[in-house]
């Protein structure tokens, strides 16, 4: 006996269908949803390889350097490696036999490794052994010549007397400079009484 398979054409037909609306809709629902891509940019000469954060450290190349700062940022791939010391820098000097030359206080600075060079950026602050006070925007060290440099306003106060002008240049421990196109050269007592002479006296109306 056989036997008798029977076959409902609408019951084919709804199986079809939905065979073809599950693929559908979930295809129309992974195309709706909103996708962000993010690209990530390595920029060497801006980018920096390493951070280090409240250093104080010796660096022995043309001498002894000793560094304090609180952020030190090394832009190691860059075309012409650099440290960069964005949140200031104090820096002092010293011979072979460790004795100390000078002091330096910036709020910003540079040191490019290839060239020894340092550019020391913003209320630069230097003293030598000799007591001698030297303050300017911008200094560069440069430590394969042994020699300081700027071509910004500088000046320079060494015990009573004051010298200003546009331009610098000496050796590496400060001891012997010149100070180009300079502007003045009075004492600490005569900026004093200058400074008091033009002040107003408190409580007395301008005329």
């Amino acid at each position: 006996m056989m036997s008798r398979v029977e076959i409902n054409p609408l019951k084919g037909m709804a199986i079809v269908l939905i065979a073809v609306v599950i693929p559908f809709y979930f295809f129309a629902s992974c195309s709706g949803e909103k996708k962000e891509m993010v690209e990530v940019t390595f920029d060497p000469q801006t980018s920096y390889t390493l951070k280090e954060t409240n250093i104080e450290t010796f660096i022995f190349d043309s001498g002894i350097t000793k560094v304090i700062t609180p952020t030190w940022l090394i832009f190691g791939k860059a075309a012409e490696p650099y440290w960069q010391f964005p949140d200031g820098v104090y820096l002092e000097k010293f011979d072979t036999a460790f004795q100390l030359e000078t002091s330096i206080k910036a709020d910003t600075a540079h040191y490019f490794q290839r060239r020894n060079l340092w550019q020391l950026d913003g209320n630069v602050d230097i003293s030598n052994t000799d007591g001698v006070r030297f303050e300017t925007a911008q200094l560069f060290l440069d430590q394969n010549k042994g020699t300081c440099y700027s071509d910004s306003f500088i000046r320079v106060t060494k015990g009573e007397d004051i010298n200003t002008g546009i331009g610098f240049r000496s050796n590496q421990n400060m001891s012997e400079y010149t100070i180009f196109n300079s502007t003045a050269d009075f004492s600490v007592e005569t900026q004093r009484r200058t400074d008091e002479s033009d002040s107003i006296p408190e409580g007395k109306p301008d005329a």
